[in-house]
């Protein structure tokens, strides 16, 4: 269980994302990102709890498989990285779409975290899954509770560079993503 739980937490990363989230959302005010933060938090659970639940069997029945989903991943967050890197805005959508996508999906339950959802379910069982996506979702919220502070502490150079470089390692994980999906291990 615990081990189930650390590395559905890393793989998420809310704590690291926060400059890149921060980046997502500026220009909001601080009600609207808490809209969007609430948003993201219910549907990363919602998301993560459905395919640790159901996961496997909803690839199953469009006979898609996890390289599919890496190489799709890989390319909405290919586009999330490139949009961070080009325009660095948030764009028009409402909180609750800005929550849901980019920031839930593929930002928190991306590829990576609903595969390692599912492979708990399949080495450690239903219970473990669920529960580890529960505790998981539950630091997700915290961390948002406390975005504001550390983003602050972070500062407004420290964010707009850590923002950057994290958009450049998000579309590194969308090439591994899509080349691993393809079988290549470059």
């Amino acid at each position: 269980m615990l081990q189930a739980t650390i590395a559905l937490f890393i793989i998420v990363d809310s704590i690291g994302g926060i400059p890149l989230m921060m980046g997502v959302v500026e220009g909001l005010d601080k009600e609207k990102r808490s809209r969007v933060f609430s948003t993201a938090t219910l549907v990363t659970f919602a998301l993560l709890l459905a395919f640790s639940v159901i996961g496997q069997h909803m690839l199953a029945l469009f006979s898609i498989s996890i390289n599919n989903f890496k190489i799709a991943g890989g390319l909405l967050l290919l586009a999330l990285a490139m949009r961070i890197l080009i325009y660095s805005k948030a764009t028009e959508a409402s909180p609750e779409d800005m929550g849901a996508v980019p920031i839930a999906f593929p930002l928190l339950a991306g590829p990576g975290a609903i595969t390692a959802t599912i492979v708990t379910l399949q080495t450690s069982g239903y219970e473990v899954a669920v529960s580890a996506v529960l505790i998981v979702s539950l630091l997700t919220w915290i961390t948002f509770l406390f975005i504001d502070p550390i983003y602050r502490l972070l500062g407004k150079t420290g964010s707009v560079v850590i923002n950057k470089v994290m958009a450049v390692f998000i579309a590194s994980i969308a090439v591994k993503f899509i080349t691993s999906g393809f079988g290549l291990f470059i």
